[in-house]
């Protein structure tokens, strides 16, 4: 049986309350929502014994028995019971009532009105029973008698007594609260009421990687969550039966064609046959028109007269069938439960609804194509639903709705019978409208399809390709997609102006010795433009002409930015005018520009979202959020990137990107093996891409936590291809956090020679060469190099390592600067001990402010080793139950998940010390482990 997942904030108030007795909560969710698994989680983590549990359920009868559920818990109370003391004698009112307990009730006493003194009774035996737990189920089907007592326990709740009622609001009588409207919880009495939507897709994913692993999690979360509308029980009904369907299944196609879960189809039949004719005629009606609709629309269709359309629709909505989404607009309350109420629809009267849409849906204006196509398609008349879709795919884009009309394209695209015309037509659009999305996975693989087809001309085939190719190397990041656009340059050959933006497009392939060819590539490219000049190929090409320029440092680039056309009427225009800007932007964080970076891509984030061009708006955003990293802006980028992964699943740099920065942070705060984890992964990207720059960072990030944990040989496995991609692409203006690292490795392993090669070599490769990082990183390459080599050598690293700083800190990268300046501290350390604490303590500082704790306490453990001294302190103190700062530490890498390997390995501590400081943080924050990055959010 799966797990309890989500709901942590509920579970939390629900707690609470349990653990506050006298309590009252009241427990609102639809039928499947899990109220029940969320009390009983809550009575788990409350700790509340299973015996103290007293349970009453209600039942949909017609007449149910007076004060049934209620009894019924109490009848289940003898074990609590004293054996010797005598209970109340108000408590005999209750033997008729409950024969089981006869052994301990008194005989009963007469007078008085009846219900008075069961209503005593009840109280009496309650307050026996002390610190129990009513739990009552399903309330709205409680009688009337039943909810009038638990309004009296709750108005003045017994000491020790919690009261926990579940129930459907949509389903209580006339929609009035289950305990009346007069309800309110009493002063000093917890709880409240705890509102059960549905789940999230997160939660449904940590629900399906229990049982199916992570590897098809989100795929089969996403569909999970589509079929039961975010209700936990229909989850669990699928999953139980794929589990039943066998180890060989596999999940998201069975799912594809089966039955939605037999819970909800049940529920929501049971709430169908309970409307009247008007009712249930405004329900079919919403399920036709499948998107919320004014009432004035559901009476065209059904043919009701608006006081009949009025009725129907109060009665729907109190039934909980169907809901008011925004003002005036009513539609079922989840899709499964529309598909539901869609398929009892006899089938004749169904296609009768649809003529009637399609019929009101064309008096409007503008005419919603796509909704006509979809009514026109459920008619089953192909040959007129693929000629409104083809114009609805064509309004969609008009009016900037590219998935829209992407998918009317994909699915005209899948019809057998499809005239060729069409077919090209389609194929075409397609192709134009996936060059700019950012994540349209699905059009990528029909893309695909699409130049398999024999039937399509050769031309064409080639523009299609090239979007595809493009697609591939540059939002997908593989770069075997350049094998595909140089196909399309051949089979462009009749359109030069075509054929030279694929040649544009190849030139931009640094890997596998390419580079080499782009400047005849573009000089070919620009043969053809004189040919067959195109303003668009043309704005394509002047773009790259300036990313080689930013790639190559070059100091002529800045002033040919500000002759980009930015206000031309060309969209394409436009969109190159963005490409150009962002890829500048972004090379300028490779080269330590990060100023100009900065401007740059808020520029070409901003365009690119006037011009409706999402991948390049992604890209900027993550590029902006990288620049936030650099400049130790720290707090909440992972949830940063973490939001962006969401809205872009499918563009792969979003991955990368958010893996190396990741990796960076989990590396600062000393979680080793998260970030060996982080940068693999990154590391995987670089390998397919055409650039090499996230190979080079990749390797960088994975050959430092090499070099630290096993020596200089690992690293050197790592660092050493990464130096020959580096060098094969001329890449030395990006050289920032290889070249050092490189050096580093060589001196570790003993080739001094080779660490002076590569210094030398890089410093006359970067010789008038624009690149602020690459002049810092070889300062700090010159430093590694000089280090250790004593008398001039130590003077000669101390000068490099200063000046790597202070080019660092001109730039704006803080954890650059105090990492020269650690290294600094250390070179000085032997001959001004006072110069250098001082810089040790500043890198201390900042490296603390920047919560890299790692790097803090590296710091801590060189001042002991190099003897220099203890950092100026106004002496121990007690923190009572505050945190210390060591504690403070501990909590945060707890918080951040570290085990206490990692804890230990990352502040330089014995594990033993370490158990000590996460014992006490536990016991200062009240918390349990996981709950800690929750408790310290809180302070």
């Amino acid at each position: 049986m799966p797990g309890f997942v989500g709901r942590r904030h509920e579970l939390a108030r629900l707690v609470g309350a349990l653990r506050a007795a006298p309590s009252v909560v009241l427990v609102e969710g639809e039928a499947g929502a899990g109220k029940s698994a969320l009390v009983r989680q809550a009575l788990t983590e409350a700790g509340v014994a299973p015996e103290r549990v007293l349970t009453g359920y209600c039942h949909p009868l017609v007449e149910p028995a007076p004060y049934g559920p209620v009894l019924d818990a109490l009848r289940r109370s003898g074990p609590l019971l004293p054996e010797v003391s005598p209970l109340p004698p108000s408590t005999g009112t209750l033997r008729p009532w409950l024969p089981d307990l006869g052994a301990w009730l008194p005989q009963e006493v007469a007078g008085g009105d009846e219900r008075y003194r069961l209503v005593q009774g009840v109280r009496a035996l309650l307050g026996v029973l002390g610190g129990v737990v009513l739990l009552i189920e399903d309330a709205q089907w409680a009688d009337r008698a039943s909810r009038d007592l638990l309004l009296l326990l709750a108005r003045d709740p017994l000491p020790g007594l919690s009261l926990v009622v579940t129930y459907r609001a949509e389903e209580t009588e006339a929609g009035v609260p289950v305990l009346g409207a007069v309800y309110r919880c009493p002063p000093g009495v917890a709880g409240g009421v705890v509102q059960l939507g549905p789940l999230g897709e997160t939660a449904v994913r940590e629900l399906v990687a229990r049982e199916w692993g992570t590897d098809v999690a989100s795929e089969l979360a996403a569909v999970l969550s589509e079929r039961s509308g975010g209700l936990p029980a229909a989850v669990v009904e699928d999953l139980a039966a794929l589990r039943a369907s066998g180890p060989h299944t596999e999940p998201v196609s069975a799912l594809a064609t089966a039955e939605l879960p037999q819970g909800l189809r049940d529920t929501v039949v049971e709430r169908l046959t309970r409307l009247g004719p008007d009712a249930l005629a405004v329900a079919e009606t919403a399920a036709v028109l499948d998107e919320p609709a004014s009432e004035e629309t559901i009476g065209e269709v059904a043919q009701l007269s608006a006081e009949r359309v009025a009725a129907g629709l109060v009665e729907a909505l109190r039934a909980g069938v169907l809901a008011e989404p925004t003002a005036a607009r009513y539609g079922f309350r989840g899709g499964p439960a529309r598909r539901v109420a869609y398929r009892r629809i006899p089938g004749p009267l169904r296609s009768v609804l649809h003529r009637r849409a399609i019929a009101v849906l064309d008096g409007r204006e503008p005419r919603p194509l796509a909704r006509i196509a979809e009514h026109t398609r459920a008619l089953g008349d192909r040959e007129a639903w693929q000629r409104v879709a083809e114009a609805a795919a064509e309004q969609a884009a008009e009016q900037g709705d590219p998935a829209a009309a992407g998918l009317l394209l994909r699915e005209l695209l899948a019809e057998a019978e499809l005239a060729p015309e069409r077919r090209v037509r389609a194929a075409r659009a397609l192709s134009a409208i996936t060059a700019n999305a950012a994540d349209d996975t699905a059009s990528t693989a029909a893309l695909a399809g699409i130049i398999a087809d024999p039937r399509l001309p050769i031309a064409d085939r080639g523009e299609i390709r090239l979007t595809l190719g493009l697609r591939m190397a540059v939002q997908g990041g593989d770069r075997a997609g350049f094998a595909q656009i140089e196909r399309a340059a051949d089979e462009l050959a009749e359109r030069p102006a075509r054929a030279a933006r694929a040649l544009v497009a190849l030139a931009m392939n640094e890997r596998d010795g390419a580079g080499a060819a782009a400047r005849d590539r573009m000089a070919h490219a620009a043969a053809a433009l004189e040919v067959e000049p195109d303003e668009e190929v043309t704005a394509a090409y002047r773009a790259t002409l300036l990313t080689f320029q930013a790639r190559e440092g070059d100091p002529e680039l800045w002033p040919e930015l500000d002759r980009l056309p930015r206000d031309s009427t060309n969209p394409e225009v436009v969109r190159q005018t963005t490409r150009a800007l962002y890829n500048v932007g972004d090379i300028a964080l490779d080269t330590g520009h990060d100023q100009r970076a900065g401007r740059l891509l808020a520029e070409s984030r901003a365009l690119a979202r006037q011009a409706a061009i999402a991948y390049v708006e992604c890209y900027s955003r993550i590029a902006l959020l990288r620049l936030d990293g650099l400049a130790g802006r720290w707090q909440g980028l992972e949830e940063r990137f973490a939001a962006l992964g969401t809205e872009f699943p499918d563009v792969a740099m979003a991955g990368a990107e958010r893996a190396m920065l990741l990796g960076r942070l989990a590396a600062a705060r000393g979680r080793l093996s998260v970030a060996r984890a982080e940068f693999t992964s990154a590391a995987r990207y670089g390998e397919r891409e055409s650039q090499v720059t996230a190979a080079i960072r990749a390797a960088a990030g994975l050959g430092a936590l090499e070099l630290a944990e096993r020596g200089g040989a690992e690293a050197a496995v790592v660092v050493a291809p990464a130096v020959a991609i580096m060098r094969q692409a001329g890449a030395w203006a990006r050289s920032a956090e290889l070249l050092p690292l490189a050096v580093e490795t060589a001196r570790a392993v003993g080739d001094i020679d080779a660490a002076r090669h590569l210094t030398e070599e890089a410093a006359e490769a970067l010789v008038g060469v624009d690149a602020p990082a690459a002049h810092a990183g070889l300062e700090l390459a010159r430093g590694y190099l000089l280090d250790g080599l004593g008398g001039a050598g130590d003077d000669g690293a101390a000068e490099a390592f200063r000046r790597a700083r202070d080019a660092w800190r001109a730039i704006g990268r803080p954890y650059e600067a105090a990492r020269a300046e650690e290294r600094l501290a250390r070179v000085l350390a032997e001959h001004d001990a006072q110069a250098a604490a001082e810089r040790l303590a500043a890198a201390e500082a900042t490296f603390t402010t920047l919560g890299a704790a790692s790097d803090a306490a590296r710091c801590q453990h060189v001042r002991r080793d190099l003897g220099l001294g203890r950092m100026a302190s106004p002496g121990r103190r007690g923190y009572g139950e505050a945190l210390s700062p060591r504690e403070q530490q501990v909590a945060e890498l707890v918080g951040q998940g570290a085990s206490n390997q990692d804890i230990a390995q990352a502040l330089f501590l014995s594990p033993r010390t370490v158990e000590h400081h996460v014992a006490s943080v536990l016991r200062k924050l009240g918390v349990g482990r996981k709950d800690v990055a929750e408790a310290l959010a809180a302070r």
